[in-house]
């Protein structure tokens, strides 16, 4: 008979007890044929529930679910006490014009002078343009959309037609692309573009509606019985600011993978290395990034799936507060732990495109009572001077606990740079519970994401879904509505633990990831794999944004000896974009002259 187990309520932990445990995920590696005959296993009805439920039991997880009580009420949505104005910030108007808000975010940017960088090479280290380095070209008529338009679909065939196929994107239509650029194109020589984003290329994650394209997740069957009739909210904002749309992005089958591989149409690789991972699930947008064919992109994140990418590929990606974008026209658009946000090589450009797609839907006004959205004003010489009012928030075990202390090494020089440039204070905090946290996110994205999968499922699609994927939802088909509950429990509690933190510090901070790019095995390339040890450490500090709804970015700071990009990650109060938009644009010019240039990079703009 199991033994069971009370929890303290969360108010009376003694946090001066609470001892850092390191995670030890038990779960086979498998790939190829091995892999094949396991997933044939887990999906047996007798064995393969005997399997997952031993699996389940080695990981601390049955216990937990089923003979832990629990004294918190369960929390189905992340909720959140009423939040302090942020300082220094300019108000963004959710229900106006995108374009009007784009043009309020351009004015509280630094001073810049694109002109400069056509003047031959102003800085000795790799820089990736900006949207306001394509806008100065575009009035400048140093370029024109149409022209860069011919340089980024030569590149797409390039990577589609390559042995074994690296496809970053899964929908493509050059002849739209091209129409899209000559109306772009069009406006610039009338003088009247749209905003700063006109005739900005974007790509969009193979989850997310952008009309006339399909919407297959990645999948080979979701267009087949879901069909794309218009773009999703986001979309639609975007394309208002004369945004053109280079395709769908590749994406880790329905979201459901941490690396980015894709046996369906070919994986992404890693700029900076083909033979490793991007990172997922949104592997695509990442890499299109990053390979400088686009300069921003959207990705959906449930688990981590804009920030890890971002990391592993060098790149800035934004996780904003649950509710603050509105995933309406999305594969995820009915989970609790998912949003839609931009990855982009730049903060500032992240910032931009982050203020086009903003805008809470109608019904989580309601129900999350948001504070209303802003962007940080970093137009005037004292922006910087706040940052040193700052205190973040460091648990010294859990950052440390890495692959290679290169990246907590890193992490941490780069934070002692900015303390002593800017004056932050660090703090040292204990985040009690992380394995539960852990816990309680794979079993609610797990439920939600079954739960909206299921009617096409049992139509007989799910046999036509990868090995990897078959093997999640083995798993997930393994929990029961009370495991639910007690998840949602979970979620208040830790959710209590932020809360207090957040009372001491302002900021959060971690390693985006526990590892670099992993290697890609060539035996995972046909049919994928599972490995929860990578898994795990991709995962290890990204959950908090995801199971809470906090907002957190990723943010390059350098690379690991063998060359391979490290992302810091910062963890903000809900609602508290702007700050950790301000605090990321400092750390990115402290870091800007160790930028290294992808071994996969295009300079679509300038190229002859």
């Amino acid at each position: 008979m199991a033994k069971k187990r009370v929890m303290v309520a969360a108010q009376n932990i003694d946090l001066s007890a609470v001892q850092y445990e390191q995670e030890e995920i038990k779960a086979p590696h498998l790939t190829g044929l091995a892999f094949k005959l396991f997933v044939w296993i887990v999906e047996a009805p007798i064995i393969g529930s005997l399997i997952i439920s031993l699996l389940k039991k080695q990981n601390k997880m049955t216990q937990l679910l089923r003979n832990t009580v629990i004294p918190e009420a369960p929390m189905f949505k992340p909720e959140y006490p009423p939040q302090e104005p942020e300082p220094g910030v300019v108000s963004l108007d959710e229900d106006g014009k995108p374009e009007d808000r784009v043009e309020v975010a351009l004015k509280c940017l630094p001073q810049y002078d694109p002109a400069s960088c056509w003047n031959g090479d102003s800085t000795p280290s790799f820089r990736y343009w900006k949207i306001r380095d394509y806008a100065y070209a575009y009035r400048s008529k140093i370029a024109t959309p149409s022209v860069v338009a011919e340089h980024i679909i030569s590149v797409v065939e390039e990577f589609s037609n390559k042995k074994p196929p690296q496809p970053l994107l899964i929908s493509f239509n050059p002849e739209e692309v091209r129409s899209q650029a000559a109306a772009s194109t069009k406006r610039f020589e009338e003088g009247n573009p749209l905003s700063i984003l006109d005739g900005i290329f974007v790509a969009i994650k193979d989850d997310i509606d952008c009309f006339p394209h399909p919407s297959k997740g990645g999948t080979t069957w979701m267009h087949e019985v879901r069909t794309v009739k218009k773009d999703a909210v986001s979309v639609s904002r975007l394309r208002s600011c004369g945004v053109i749309f280079v395709g769908k992005a590749n994406m880790h089958e329905l979201g459901m993978g941490t690396t980015g591989n894709n046996s369906n149409y070919g994986t992404a690789r890693n700029p900076h290395a083909p033979e490793r991972y991007t990172g997922g699930s949104s592997s695509g947008p990442a890499a299109i990034v990053a390979s400088g064919l686009c300069s921003a992109a959207l990705g959906t994140d449930g688990g981590g799936s804009i920030r890890i990418p971002s990391s592993l590929c060098g790149v800035v990606g934004l996780k904003t507060t649950y509710g603050r974008t509105d995933i309406g026209g999305s594969l995820c658009d009915a989970g609790t732990v998912e949003i839609i946000g931009p990855i982009a090589s730049t903060v500032e450009d992240v910032m931009l495109v982050y203020s086009a797609i903003l805008g809470t839907s109608r019904a989580d006004r309601i129900s999350l009572n948001p504070s209303p959205p802003s962007v940080p004003n970093l137009s005037f010489n004292d922006s910087l001077n706040s940052l040193g009012s700052l205190r973040l928030g460091k648990y010294t075990a859990w950052f440390n606990d890495v692959y290679s202390t290169d990246i907590s090494d890193k992490c941490e020089d780069t934070l002692n740079l900015l303390s002593k440039t800017h004056g932050c204070e660090m703090v040292e905090i204990v985040v009690p519970e992380l394995h539960e946290m852990r816990t309680a996110h794979l079993v609610s994205i797990g439920s939600e994401c079954l739960s909206s999968l299921n009617p096409y499922c049992e139509d007989g699609n799910g046999a036509r879904l990868s090995y990897d994927t078959r093997t999640s939802m083995a798993l997930f088909r393994s929990f029961s509505a009370s495991d639910y509950v007690a998840a949602q429990c979970l979620r208040r509690r830790i959710m209590y633990y932020h809360m207090e933190i957040f009372k001491k510090v302002d900021v959060i901070v971690t390693p985006t990831t526990g590892m670099t790019a992993p290697i890609i095995p060539l035996s995972a390339l046909k049919d994928g794999e599972t490995d929860m040890r990578v898994t795990g450490y991709l995962m290890r500090f990204v959950i908090a944004g995801n199971l809470l709804g906090l907002p957190a970015i990723s943010i390059p700071v350098g690379y690991d000896k063998q060359g391979f990009p490290i992302g810091l990650q910062l963890i903000g109060r809900p609602w508290g974009e702007a700050s950790i938009l301000r605090l990321a644009l400092a750390i990115e010019e402290l870091c800007a002259k160790s930028k290294k240039r992808p071994a996969s990079f295009f300079d679509v703009l300038k190229s002859n």
